[in-house]
């Protein structure tokens, strides 16, 4: 190649790394700086305005903080029985839309309405629908029931933010399910069939061992979702108070009461990068169960 034909083929890539420039200009601005920034802040003292080295205090303190562990706690309980709840629920809907000879798609469009809710917007309904007068308790009360107090025991509380969990994440599991079962050969179920298989049998023979890959996707995705679990506990929960007896306090609501309202945004900034770790740690570990799990099915 001529120097002048060189010169030609820099001069073409040049424009192309012109027109990469503002995405990666934007990716350093609002992505690395901060993870960067966050991470020098968690070493610090510092109130948004004046700082001071403090090393890992900052650690110790979240660490050694009753309030923390509770928030974790809080956090795991309301991820661990959404996960449990909307995976199966999600599958067993799938099978049943996915073995429609009609209206699949439109069946499908209305369950996955819910997922592109915006949460604000959905919460605020829910809020109504656990109201002491709401739609549940009216549920429950044709089963002969007295009303729940919803949103003013911890327990409970909890529960119906794993209900509106359930119900919000629904679309996408079902989605992500159907998608699965569409590549499962036919000729196994056909293969099952000349074996005298019924629909039950290939359904657990066939069916479910083919989604062992979704099932580890959707639990890790569930966990890291989960544990970054904030919008909808704040408006479930008064805000930062978490409240009842603060059932609703989360890890990032942690975060935020420390940061945002107690002005100590190196504190904040270690349990952001503790959050971090321990979702790695969840990640990592919800992969090789799941995938142990799914060689057994």
């Amino acid at each position: 190649m001529t120097t002048k034909g060189r010169g030609v083929s820099w001069s073409r890539s040049y424009k192309w790394y012109l027109f990469l420039a503002p995405v990666l200009l934007g990716i350093l601005l609002f992505m690395v700086y901060p993870v960067v920034e966050s991470f020098r802040l968690s070493f610090m003292k510092s109130n948004g305005f004046t700082e001071s080295w403090r090393g890992l205090r900052n650690y110790e303190i979240v660490l050694t903080n009753s309030l923390f562990w509770k928030s974790v706690w809080n956090t795991f309980y309301i991820t661990f029985f959404n996960i449990l709840l909307v995976i199966p629920i999600a599958f067993i809907l799938a099978s049943v839309i996915n073995s429609m000879r009609y209206g699949k798609n439109l069946v499908k469009g209305t369950f996955f309405v819910s997922y592109i809710t915006p949460t604000i917007a959905a919460t605020t309904v829910f809020l109504f629908v656990f109201h002491p007068q709401g739609i549940a308790n009216q549920l429950i009360g044709l089963l002969g029931l007295g009303p729940v107090s919803w949103l003013t025991r911890p327990v409970t509380a909890q529960w119906s933010v794993i209900l509106y969990a359930v119900w919000k994440n629904l679309g996408f599991n079902m989605i992500i399910f159907i998608a699965n079962l569409q590549t499962v050969p036919s000729e196994l179920y056909e293969a099952a069939a000349i074996d005298g298989s019924n629909s039950v049998q290939s359904w657990r023979y066939i069916t479910i061992p083919q989604m062992g890959s979704a099932i580890v996707l959707l639990t890790i995705m569930g966990w890291i979702g989960g544990l970054q679990r904030f919008s909808d506990v704040y408006i479930f929960g008064n805000g930062t108070a978490g409240s009842p007896e603060r059932a609703l306090y989360t890890m990032v609501t942690f975060i935020y009461d420390r940061g945002f309202g107690s002005f100590e945004f190196g504190v904040a900034a270690a349990a952001a990068y503790i959050l971090f770790v321990i979702i790695i740690l969840f990640t990592l570990i919800s992969r090789k169960v799941g995938r142990a799990g799914a060689a057994r099915l």
